[in-house]
């Protein structure tokens, strides 16, 4: 299957190395230098992944993911030379899949890709619809209502919720969600899912010092509780 990957990065060293290192692992791809070209490239070039850089000129790439995901769910890798927590929680609420923090490591940076197209095509557990009180998950239509009203929730957020809400009642380890949703163990050092939490805490209105909904069980992991969702 041909496998086509959009890389965004104005740094063309790094480009260059990039283009060359995934067209030897037998991926198509192209490459633009500013973030207000991607959205013409992507017409053009009709990519299965994007690799966005945060720092662009033109558009920065927070308002290219959010444009992307204006019109399309494809899997987004965001690269940052910022390993703290804004770059992490603005990229993934505007709509990111992952992140790399630079200096990208090449293997490291196969297994992202690797596992983002992996979990981009549809399997049968997408279909299902997962109901707990107020709290309707419809996988196929990729659709979150709450108390009768839609909730807009990015590829990344969609996806851990629905896993959370599959499995709820269980206390559920980070290595065992960093195997589910990125098809790679857990290094004991990436926050993403603590502060994807958090987000869903704030779109559900859950207090972050009381939790009912979403649990954080020291030393074990995260827990949805399922009785917390009636009206």
């Amino acid at each position: 299957m041909t496998r086509r990957i959009l890389l965004v990065e104005d740094d063309l060293t790094l480009a260059d190395w990039v283009c060359e290192y995934l067209r030897e692992q037998n991926f198509i791809v192209d490459h633009v230098a500013r973030g207000d070209l991607v959205m013409a490239a992507m017409e053009k070039f009709q990519p299965q992944l994007v690799l966005l850089d945060i720092m662009l000129p033109g558009l920065n790439g927070i308002e290219v993911c959010r444009l992307i995901r204006q019109k399309s769910q494809l899997p987004i890798i965001m690269l940052t030379a910022r390993a703290d927590e804004f770059d992490e929680v603005i990229g993934l609420e505007a709509g990111a899949n992952d992140y790399v923090i630079k200096p990208v490591r090449p293997r490291a940076l196969l297994a992202r890709i690797t596992g983002a197209l992996k979990h981009s095509a549809p399997t049968e557990a997408s279909t299902q619809i997962i109901t707990h009180g107020s709290l309707i998950i419809n996988g196929e239509a990729k659709r979150v209502t709450y108390k009768n009203e839609e909730v807009e929730l990015s590829t990344s957020l969609f996806a851990f919720l629905t896993f959370l809400a599959s499995h709820a009642g269980e206390v559920v380890d980070r290595d065992t969600v960093f195997k589910a949703l990125k098809s790679r163990e857990y290094d004991g050092q990436d926050r993403r899912f603590d502060v994807m939490l958090s987000t869903l805490r704030k779109i559900f209105k859950d207090d972050p010092q009381k939790p009912q909904k979403f649990k954080t069980v020291w030393g074990k992991g995260y827990l949805f509780v399922a009785d917390a969702w009636a009206e």
